[in-house]
């Protein structure tokens, strides 16, 4: 099974705000939804709490340390390499598991992904969540687009997607 991470991720590295998104980008959204759908989705419970629901066509996986923690439809795990064997239950080892968030998941999980699927919003915001720079020594960019911003974004973006180095 591939494993991914799916960010966005401001010019001065911020990717939240008091458990939320600090900007508004409808378009990448969309993009998001139609990327990770049907494919297991692996998140943290301030992420889970965050979005206030469950992400629908997804099987979901909440990562939390308390083990009275529990969501009607969702499958709980206590720690990220117990959430990988849940998706790989949903996927098969050809499939893809997609970790969406947030700052602390993202920590533990980047030395493990194969791959990045970074929306570079192209403004500095305001945040207390942060991602760490990638290394171009260990990521390779594949895939870039250049978004501009749409009706219901707040800000211009740059889809890039990262393969990990052989």
């Amino acid at each position: 099974m591939k494993t991914a991470i799916y960010v966005a991720i401001a010019e001065n590295g911020v990717i939240g705000r008091e458990g939320g998104l600090p900007w508004r980008l409808s378009t990448d959204l969309r993009r998001f939804k139609a990327d990770t759908m049907g494919k297991p989705v692996i998140m943290g419970r301030k992420t889970y709490e965050g979005i206030g629901r469950l992400l629908p066509g997804r099987p979901n996986v909440i990562v939390t340390r308390d083990t009275s923690y529990g969501v009607e439809g969702a499958e709980i795990a206590h720690s990220l390499g117990e959430a990988i064997g849940i998706a790989e239950r949903h996927v098969g080892p050809d499939g893809e598991a997609c970790i969406i968030g947030g700052a602390e998941i993202y920590a533990q999980a980047l030395p493990l992904v194969d791959r990045l699927h970074v929306t570079h919003v192209l403004g500095e915001v305001e945040g207390d969540a942060s991602f760490p720079a990638i290394d171009a020594a260990i990521w390779q960019e594949t895939v870039r687009q250049e978004v501009p911003s749409g009706e219901k974004d707040s800000h211009a973006t740059r889809y890039v997607v990262y393969e990990r180095r052989g």
